[in-house]
Protein backbone atom coordinates (compact mmCIF):
# COMPACT_ATOMS: atom_id res chain seq x y z
CA UNK A 1 0.00 0.00 0.00
CA UNK A 2 1.41 3.39 -1.03
CA UNK A 3 2.24 5.84 1.71
CA UNK A 4 -0.24 8.68 2.06
CA UNK A 5 1.41 12.05 1.50
CA UNK A 6 0.31 14.83 3.81
CA UNK A 7 1.04 18.51 4.29
CA UNK A 8 0.20 21.16 6.85
CA UNK A 9 -2.12 24.10 6.15
CA UNK A 10 -3.07 27.22 8.13
CA UNK A 11 -6.82 27.30 8.81
CA UNK A 12 -6.77 31.10 8.88
CA UNK A 13 -4.92 32.04 5.69
CA UNK A 14 -4.38 28.69 3.90
CA UNK A 15 -0.56 28.84 3.77
CA UNK A 16 1.05 25.41 3.22
CA UNK A 17 3.94 24.09 5.34
CA UNK A 18 6.02 20.92 5.16
CA UNK A 19 5.88 20.31 8.91
CA UNK A 20 3.84 21.43 11.89
CA UNK A 21 4.70 24.61 13.74
CA UNK A 22 3.03 26.65 16.42
CA UNK A 23 2.71 29.99 14.60
CA UNK A 24 1.86 30.74 10.98
CA UNK A 25 4.54 33.02 9.52
CA UNK A 26 2.08 34.50 6.99
CA UNK A 27 -0.81 35.66 9.21
CA UNK A 28 1.00 35.47 12.61
CA UNK A 29 -1.83 33.39 14.13
CA UNK A 30 -1.08 30.71 16.71
CA UNK A 31 -2.32 27.08 16.75
CA UNK A 32 -3.95 27.27 13.31
CA UNK A 33 -1.73 24.69 11.52
CA UNK A 34 -3.52 21.40 10.73
CA UNK A 35 -2.45 18.30 8.83
CA UNK A 36 -4.26 17.30 5.63
CA UNK A 37 -3.83 14.81 2.82
CA UNK A 38 -2.06 16.29 -0.17
CA UNK A 39 -3.87 16.88 -3.45
CA UNK A 40 -4.08 13.72 -5.53
CA UNK A 41 -5.64 14.10 -9.03
CA UNK A 42 -8.23 11.40 -9.71
CA UNK A 43 -10.56 12.97 -12.21
CA UNK A 44 -10.61 16.12 -14.30
CA UNK A 45 -12.18 19.23 -12.85
CA UNK A 46 -15.44 20.54 -14.26
CA UNK A 47 -14.94 22.51 -17.45
CA UNK A 48 -17.26 24.98 -19.10
CA UNK A 49 -18.75 24.03 -22.50
CA UNK A 50 -16.47 24.52 -25.46
CA UNK A 51 -18.71 27.18 -26.97
CA UNK A 52 -18.36 29.46 -23.95
CA UNK A 53 -16.78 32.85 -24.50
CA UNK A 54 -12.97 32.96 -24.24
CA UNK A 55 -11.50 35.87 -22.28
CA UNK A 56 -9.26 38.17 -24.32
CA UNK A 57 -7.66 41.53 -23.42
CA UNK A 58 -9.96 44.48 -24.14
CA UNK A 59 -8.96 48.18 -24.08
CA UNK A 60 -10.51 50.12 -21.22
CA UNK A 61 -12.13 52.61 -23.61
CA UNK A 62 -14.03 49.78 -25.37
CA UNK A 63 -15.53 48.29 -22.21
CA UNK A 64 -19.30 48.68 -22.15
CA UNK A 65 -20.75 50.62 -19.20
CA UNK A 66 -24.17 49.03 -19.45
CA UNK A 67 -24.93 46.99 -16.33
CA UNK A 68 -26.52 43.58 -16.50
CA UNK A 69 -30.03 43.46 -15.08
CA UNK A 70 -30.23 42.10 -11.56
CA UNK A 71 -32.50 39.22 -10.63
CA UNK A 72 -35.26 40.19 -8.21
CA UNK A 73 -35.67 37.74 -5.34
CA UNK A 74 -39.15 38.81 -4.29
CA UNK A 75 -37.73 39.59 -0.83
CA UNK A 76 -37.56 43.35 -0.28
CA UNK A 77 -35.13 43.04 2.63
CA UNK A 78 -32.72 40.76 0.79
CA UNK A 79 -32.88 42.86 -2.38
CA UNK A 80 -32.02 46.03 -0.45
CA UNK A 81 -29.11 44.40 1.39
CA UNK A 82 -27.72 43.02 -1.89
CA UNK A 83 -28.03 46.43 -3.54
CA UNK A 84 -31.13 45.87 -5.68
CA UNK A 85 -31.15 42.13 -6.37
CA UNK A 86 -28.83 39.27 -7.23
CA UNK A 87 -26.19 40.04 -9.85
CA UNK A 88 -25.88 37.31 -12.54
CA UNK A 89 -22.55 35.51 -12.23
CA UNK A 90 -21.99 36.54 -8.59
CA UNK A 91 -21.01 34.25 -5.73
CA UNK A 92 -22.80 35.07 -2.46
CA UNK A 93 -21.88 33.58 0.93
CA UNK A 94 -24.53 33.46 3.68
CA UNK A 95 -23.10 32.70 7.13
CA UNK A 96 -24.73 32.40 10.53
CA UNK A 97 -25.04 30.39 13.71
CA UNK A 98 -26.73 26.96 13.73
CA UNK A 99 -30.52 27.22 13.85
CA UNK A 100 -30.69 30.92 13.01
CA UNK A 101 -32.61 30.26 9.77
CA UNK A 102 -30.07 30.22 6.92
CA UNK A 103 -31.61 27.22 5.14
CA UNK A 104 -35.12 28.57 5.77
CA UNK A 105 -34.22 31.92 4.18
CA UNK A 106 -32.73 30.36 1.05
CA UNK A 107 -35.49 27.75 0.62
CA UNK A 108 -38.05 30.51 1.01
CA UNK A 109 -36.15 32.45 -1.66
CA UNK A 110 -36.15 29.45 -4.03
CA UNK A 111 -39.91 28.97 -3.58
CA UNK A 112 -41.02 32.57 -4.10
CA UNK A 113 -39.12 33.48 -7.29
CA UNK A 114 -40.68 32.92 -10.71
CA UNK A 115 -37.65 31.52 -12.55
CA UNK A 116 -35.87 28.12 -12.53
CA UNK A 117 -33.91 27.48 -9.35
CA UNK A 118 -31.71 24.55 -8.27
CA UNK A 119 -31.52 23.98 -4.50
CA UNK A 120 -28.64 21.66 -3.57
CA UNK A 121 -28.50 20.31 -0.01
CA UNK A 122 -25.71 18.25 1.46
CA UNK A 123 -27.10 18.36 4.99
CA UNK A 124 -30.79 17.45 4.63
CA UNK A 125 -32.70 14.81 2.71
CA UNK A 126 -35.23 15.74 0.04
CA UNK A 127 -38.05 14.66 2.38
CA UNK A 128 -36.92 17.09 5.08
CA UNK A 129 -36.80 19.93 2.55
CA UNK A 130 -40.26 19.01 1.27
CA UNK A 131 -41.74 19.04 4.79
CA UNK A 132 -40.26 22.48 5.42
CA UNK A 133 -41.57 23.82 2.11
CA UNK A 134 -45.10 22.64 3.00
CA UNK A 135 -45.09 24.94 6.05
CA UNK A 136 -44.16 27.96 3.93
CA UNK A 137 -47.24 27.70 1.67
CA UNK A 138 -45.17 28.85 -1.29
CA UNK A 139 -45.09 26.97 -4.56
CA UNK A 140 -42.58 27.32 -7.38
CA UNK A 141 -43.04 24.69 -10.07
CA UNK A 142 -39.55 25.48 -11.36
CA UNK A 143 -37.77 24.82 -8.06
CA UNK A 144 -35.60 21.68 -8.38
CA UNK A 145 -34.02 19.85 -5.45
CA UNK A 146 -30.77 17.89 -5.45
CA UNK A 147 -29.19 15.94 -2.59
CA UNK A 148 -25.47 15.78 -3.46
CA UNK A 149 -22.09 16.63 -1.91
CA UNK A 150 -19.76 16.00 -4.87
CA UNK A 151 -19.06 19.35 -6.50
CA UNK A 152 -18.38 17.87 -9.95
CA UNK A 153 -21.78 16.15 -9.95
CA UNK A 154 -23.49 19.33 -8.76
CA UNK A 155 -21.97 21.43 -11.54
CA UNK A 156 -22.77 18.78 -14.14
CA UNK A 157 -26.43 18.74 -13.11
CA UNK A 158 -26.53 22.54 -12.97
CA UNK A 159 -25.01 22.78 -16.45
CA UNK A 160 -27.68 20.37 -17.75
CA UNK A 161 -30.61 22.12 -16.02
CA UNK A 162 -29.27 25.67 -16.59
CA UNK A 163 -31.22 27.39 -13.76
CA UNK A 164 -31.18 31.12 -13.22
CA UNK A 165 -30.18 30.66 -9.57
CA UNK A 166 -28.08 27.98 -7.84
CA UNK A 167 -28.29 27.54 -4.04
CA UNK A 168 -25.80 25.29 -2.21
CA UNK A 169 -26.30 24.29 1.43
CA UNK A 170 -23.55 24.20 2.61
CA UNK A 171 -19.97 24.74 1.43
CA UNK A 172 -18.55 22.79 4.41
CA UNK A 173 -20.33 19.59 3.25
CA UNK A 174 -19.01 19.69 -0.33
CA UNK A 175 -15.99 17.74 -1.53
CA UNK A 176 -14.19 17.34 -4.82
CA UNK A 177 -12.48 14.27 -6.28
CA UNK A 178 -9.33 16.33 -6.78
CA UNK A 179 -8.65 16.41 -3.02
CA UNK A 180 -8.24 13.39 -0.76
CA UNK A 181 -8.93 15.20 2.52
CA UNK A 182 -12.33 15.14 4.21
CA UNK A 183 -15.19 17.56 3.64
CA UNK A 184 -14.84 20.85 5.51
CA UNK A 185 -11.03 20.90 5.48
CA UNK A 186 -9.09 23.95 4.35
CA UNK A 187 -8.13 22.49 0.96
CA UNK A 188 -11.62 21.10 0.27
CA UNK A 189 -13.39 24.38 1.07
CA UNK A 190 -10.90 26.35 -1.03
CA UNK A 191 -11.13 24.05 -4.07
CA UNK A 192 -14.94 23.69 -3.95
CA UNK A 193 -15.40 27.45 -3.65
CA UNK A 194 -13.04 27.98 -6.57
CA UNK A 195 -15.06 25.53 -8.70
CA UNK A 196 -18.34 27.28 -7.84
CA UNK A 197 -16.75 30.64 -8.62
CA UNK A 198 -15.61 29.49 -12.06
CA UNK A 199 -19.06 28.07 -12.78
CA UNK A 200 -20.79 31.32 -11.75
CA UNK A 201 -18.51 33.55 -13.85
CA UNK A 202 -18.45 31.35 -16.97
CA UNK A 203 -22.16 30.45 -17.04
CA UNK A 204 -23.44 33.84 -15.67
CA UNK A 205 -25.52 32.03 -13.06
CA UNK A 206 -25.60 33.51 -9.54
CA UNK A 207 -24.62 31.06 -6.80
CA UNK A 208 -25.74 31.41 -3.16
CA UNK A 209 -23.68 29.37 -0.70
CA UNK A 210 -24.34 28.69 2.99
CA UNK A 211 -21.33 28.84 5.30
CA UNK A 212 -20.92 27.64 8.89
CA UNK A 213 -19.29 29.70 11.61
CA UNK A 214 -16.92 28.74 14.42
CA UNK A 215 -17.49 29.15 18.15
CA UNK A 216 -15.64 32.47 17.93
CA UNK A 217 -18.19 33.82 15.46
CA UNK A 218 -15.84 33.63 12.45
CA UNK A 219 -16.76 31.96 9.16
CA UNK A 220 -15.46 28.38 9.21
CA UNK A 221 -12.72 27.52 6.74
CA UNK A 222 -9.80 29.52 5.37
CA UNK A 223 -9.93 33.30 5.36
CA UNK A 224 -9.51 33.20 1.59
CA UNK A 225 -13.13 32.01 1.39
CA UNK A 226 -14.35 35.53 2.20
CA UNK A 227 -11.96 37.02 -0.36
CA UNK A 228 -13.11 34.72 -3.18
CA UNK A 229 -16.83 35.46 -2.92
CA UNK A 230 -18.44 38.66 -4.19
CA UNK A 231 -20.88 39.19 -1.30
CA UNK A 232 -20.71 38.08 2.34
CA UNK A 233 -24.01 38.06 4.25
CA UNK A 234 -24.20 37.56 8.01
CA UNK A 235 -27.50 36.25 9.37
CA UNK A 236 -27.69 37.12 13.05
CA UNK A 237 -30.22 36.36 15.73
CA UNK A 238 -30.79 35.36 19.32
CA UNK A 239 -32.65 32.22 20.31
CA UNK A 240 -34.49 34.27 22.95
CA UNK A 241 -35.83 36.70 20.34
CA UNK A 242 -37.83 36.15 17.17
CA UNK A 243 -35.97 38.81 15.20
CA UNK A 244 -33.26 38.01 12.65
CA UNK A 245 -30.81 40.59 11.31
CA UNK A 246 -29.25 40.35 7.84
CA UNK A 247 -26.02 42.34 7.39
CA UNK A 248 -23.45 42.52 4.60
CA UNK A 249 -19.84 43.18 5.69
CA UNK A 250 -18.69 42.79 2.06
CA UNK A 251 -20.56 43.70 -1.11
CA UNK A 252 -18.87 44.34 -4.45
CA UNK A 253 -22.14 45.47 -6.03
CA UNK A 254 -23.66 47.75 -3.41
CA UNK A 255 -23.47 49.36 0.00
CA UNK A 256 -22.30 47.53 3.12
CA UNK A 257 -24.40 49.71 5.46
CA UNK A 258 -27.79 48.20 4.67
CA UNK A 259 -29.73 46.12 7.16
CA UNK A 260 -32.56 43.60 6.77
CA UNK A 261 -34.87 42.59 9.63
CA UNK A 262 -36.99 39.42 9.72
CA UNK A 263 -39.27 37.78 12.25
CA UNK A 264 -39.20 34.00 12.62
CA UNK A 265 -42.65 32.42 12.45
CA UNK A 266 -43.98 28.89 12.10
CA UNK A 267 -44.47 29.43 8.35
CA UNK A 268 -40.98 30.83 7.80
CA UNK A 269 -39.37 34.26 7.92
CA UNK A 270 -41.61 37.32 7.75
CA UNK A 271 -40.29 40.70 6.61
CA UNK A 272 -40.48 43.39 9.29
CA UNK A 273 -41.51 46.49 7.34
CA UNK A 274 -41.58 48.90 10.29
CA UNK A 275 -39.04 47.74 12.92
CA UNK A 276 -39.40 50.91 15.00
CA UNK A 277 -42.83 49.85 16.31
CA UNK A 278 -41.39 46.51 17.44
CA UNK A 279 -38.24 47.95 19.05
CA UNK A 280 -40.10 50.45 21.26
CA UNK A 281 -42.13 49.19 24.21
CA UNK A 282 -45.31 51.14 24.99
CA UNK A 283 -45.14 50.45 28.76
CA UNK A 284 -41.83 52.25 29.44
CA UNK A 285 -42.96 55.85 28.99
CA UNK A 286 -43.34 56.43 32.76
CA UNK A 287 -40.15 54.63 33.85
CA UNK A 288 -36.71 56.10 34.45
CA UNK A 289 -33.69 54.84 32.53
CA UNK A 290 -35.45 54.71 29.16
CA UNK A 291 -34.56 56.88 26.16
CA UNK A 292 -35.43 56.66 22.46
CA UNK A 293 -32.67 57.02 19.84
CA UNK A 294 -33.30 57.99 16.21
CA UNK A 295 -30.77 55.82 14.40
CA UNK A 296 -29.96 55.07 10.80
CA UNK A 297 -28.73 51.82 9.27
CA UNK A 298 -27.88 52.33 5.61
CA UNK A 299 -30.93 54.01 4.11
CA UNK A 300 -33.32 52.75 6.80
CA UNK A 301 -34.22 55.02 9.76
CA UNK A 302 -35.20 53.28 13.00
CA UNK A 303 -36.20 54.35 16.49
CA UNK A 304 -34.63 52.16 19.17
CA UNK A 305 -35.25 52.10 22.90
CA UNK A 306 -32.14 52.37 25.10
CA UNK A 307 -32.56 50.92 28.59
CA UNK A 308 -30.07 51.76 31.35
CA UNK A 309 -29.76 50.73 34.98
CA UNK A 310 -27.39 52.52 37.36
CA UNK A 311 -27.00 51.17 40.90
CA UNK A 312 -24.45 51.19 43.71
CA UNK A 313 -21.62 48.73 43.22
CA UNK A 314 -21.85 45.73 45.56
CA UNK A 315 -18.27 44.63 44.96
CA UNK A 316 -15.11 46.69 44.87
CA UNK A 317 -14.94 46.90 41.08
CA UNK A 318 -18.05 48.39 39.41
CA UNK A 319 -19.62 46.33 36.63
CA UNK A 320 -20.01 47.60 33.07
CA UNK A 321 -22.34 45.47 30.97
CA UNK A 322 -23.86 46.22 27.57
CA UNK A 323 -26.14 44.35 25.17
CA UNK A 324 -26.25 45.60 21.59
CA UNK A 325 -23.90 48.53 22.29
CA UNK A 326 -20.10 48.66 22.29
CA UNK A 327 -18.79 48.33 25.87
CA UNK A 328 -15.72 50.48 25.13
CA UNK A 329 -18.02 53.20 23.81
CA UNK A 330 -20.09 52.90 26.99
CA UNK A 331 -16.99 53.39 29.17
CA UNK A 332 -16.07 56.47 27.15
CA UNK A 333 -19.54 57.99 27.65
CA UNK A 334 -19.39 57.30 31.40
CA UNK A 335 -16.03 59.09 31.58
CA UNK A 336 -17.45 62.07 29.68
CA UNK A 337 -20.48 62.26 32.00
CA UNK A 338 -18.22 62.21 35.07
CA UNK A 339 -15.66 64.70 33.76
CA UNK A 340 -17.84 67.14 31.80
CA UNK A 341 -21.24 66.86 33.51
CA UNK A 342 -20.13 66.28 37.12
CA UNK A 343 -21.88 62.95 37.72
CA UNK A 344 -19.94 60.57 39.96
CA UNK A 345 -20.46 57.23 38.23
CA UNK A 346 -17.08 55.67 39.02
CA UNK A 347 -18.50 53.68 41.96
CA UNK A 348 -21.74 52.69 40.19
CA UNK A 349 -22.74 49.55 38.35
CA UNK A 350 -24.00 50.45 34.87
CA UNK A 351 -26.04 48.07 32.71
CA UNK A 352 -27.18 49.02 29.21
CA UNK A 353 -29.50 47.22 26.84
CA UNK A 354 -30.91 47.97 23.39
CA UNK A 355 -34.47 46.65 23.32
CA UNK A 356 -35.25 43.78 20.95
CA UNK A 357 -31.78 42.24 20.99
CA UNK A 358 -30.61 44.35 18.04
CA UNK A 359 -27.02 45.56 17.62
CA UNK A 360 -26.45 49.05 16.18
CA UNK A 361 -23.16 50.86 15.40
CA UNK A 362 -24.65 54.28 14.63
CA UNK A 363 -22.82 57.07 16.59
CA UNK A 364 -26.18 58.86 16.93
CA UNK A 365 -26.94 56.46 19.79
CA UNK A 366 -24.54 58.32 22.09
CA UNK A 367 -26.95 61.04 23.21
CA UNK A 368 -29.79 58.59 23.92
CA UNK A 369 -27.45 56.31 25.89
CA UNK A 370 -26.22 59.27 27.96
CA UNK A 371 -29.81 60.40 28.58
CA UNK A 372 -30.86 56.91 29.70
CA UNK A 373 -27.87 56.63 32.09
CA UNK A 374 -28.57 60.04 33.63
CA UNK A 375 -32.28 59.23 33.92
CA UNK A 376 -31.56 56.02 35.80
CA UNK A 377 -28.89 57.62 37.99
CA UNK A 378 -31.19 60.47 39.08
CA UNK A 379 -34.34 58.29 38.90
CA UNK A 380 -36.04 60.96 36.82
CA UNK A 381 -38.33 60.05 33.94
CA UNK A 382 -37.49 61.53 30.53
CA UNK A 383 -40.46 63.49 29.14
CA UNK A 384 -42.74 61.43 26.94
CA UNK A 385 -42.38 61.57 23.13
CA UNK A 386 -38.73 62.72 23.31
CA UNK A 387 -36.08 61.15 21.07
CA UNK A 388 -32.36 61.83 20.60
CA UNK A 389 -29.86 61.80 17.74
CA UNK A 390 -26.32 63.13 18.27
CA UNK A 391 -22.76 61.95 18.78
CA UNK A 392 -20.94 62.80 22.00
CA UNK A 393 -17.29 63.88 21.82
CA UNK A 394 -14.56 63.46 24.44
CA UNK A 395 -14.82 67.10 25.50
CA UNK A 396 -18.58 66.75 26.02
CA UNK A 397 -19.56 68.53 22.80
CA UNK A 398 -22.42 67.22 20.67
CA UNK A 399 -21.65 66.46 17.03
CA UNK A 400 -24.18 66.40 14.26
CA UNK A 401 -25.13 63.17 12.49
CA UNK A 402 -26.06 62.73 8.81
CA UNK A 403 -29.56 62.56 7.31
CA UNK A 404 -31.39 64.33 10.11
CA UNK A 405 -34.43 64.79 7.86
CA UNK A 406 -34.95 61.02 7.59
CA UNK A 407 -34.75 60.65 11.36
CA UNK A 408 -37.30 63.45 11.77
CA UNK A 409 -39.71 61.79 9.33
CA UNK A 410 -39.48 58.47 11.18
CA UNK A 411 -40.08 60.19 14.53
CA UNK A 412 -43.09 62.06 13.16
CA UNK A 413 -44.54 58.86 11.76
CA UNK A 414 -44.48 57.22 15.20
CA UNK A 415 -46.03 60.21 16.98
CA UNK A 416 -42.98 61.76 18.64
CA UNK A 417 -43.12 65.49 19.31
CA UNK A 418 -39.52 66.48 20.18
CA UNK A 419 -36.11 65.56 18.74
CA UNK A 420 -32.86 66.59 20.47
CA UNK A 421 -29.90 67.02 18.11
CA UNK A 422 -26.54 68.79 17.97
CA UNK A 423 -26.27 72.56 17.54
CA UNK A 424 -24.64 72.46 14.09
CA UNK A 425 -27.12 70.06 12.48
CA UNK A 426 -28.87 71.16 9.30
CA UNK A 427 -32.49 71.28 10.39
CA UNK A 428 -35.27 71.02 7.78
CA UNK A 429 -38.68 72.55 8.37
CA UNK A 430 -41.09 70.12 10.02
CA UNK A 431 -43.95 69.91 12.50
CA UNK A 432 -41.64 68.14 14.93
CA UNK A 433 -40.05 70.34 17.59
CA UNK A 434 -36.26 70.15 17.20
CA UNK A 435 -34.04 71.18 20.11
CA UNK A 436 -30.38 71.85 19.25
CA UNK A 437 -27.83 71.52 22.06
CA UNK A 438 -24.15 72.44 22.13
CA UNK A 439 -22.75 70.09 24.80
CA UNK A 440 -23.68 67.42 27.32
CA UNK A 441 -24.36 70.01 30.03
CA UNK A 442 -27.18 71.36 27.91
CA UNK A 443 -28.79 67.91 28.00
CA UNK A 444 -28.65 67.87 31.80
CA UNK A 445 -30.21 71.33 32.04
CA UNK A 446 -32.92 70.42 29.51
CA UNK A 447 -34.07 67.15 31.05
CA UNK A 448 -33.04 67.18 34.72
Amino acid sequence: MAKVKTAFFCKHCGTQYSKWQGQCHACKEWNTIVEEVLQKPKTEAWQAPANSQVSIPVPLAEVSESQQARLATGDAELDRVLGGGVVPGSLVLLAGEPGVGKSTLLLQLALQVNYPTLYVSGEESLTQIKLRSNRMNNGNSECFLLNETNVEQILTQANTLKPKLLIVDSIQTLQTDLIDSGAGSVSQVRECTSALQRFAKQMHIPVLVVGHITKDGMIAGPKILEHMVDVVLHFEGDRNYLYRILRTPKNRFGSTAELGIYEMESKGLRIVENPSELLISSSSSNLSGHAIAATLEGMRPMLIECQALVSSAVYGTPQRSSTGFNVKRLNMLLAVLEKRAGFKLGAKDVFLNLAGGIRIEDPALDLAVAAAILSSSLDVVIPEKYCFAAEVGLSGELRNVPRVEQRIQEAEKLGFTTLVVAQKSKLPTSKLKVIALDNIRGLVELLF
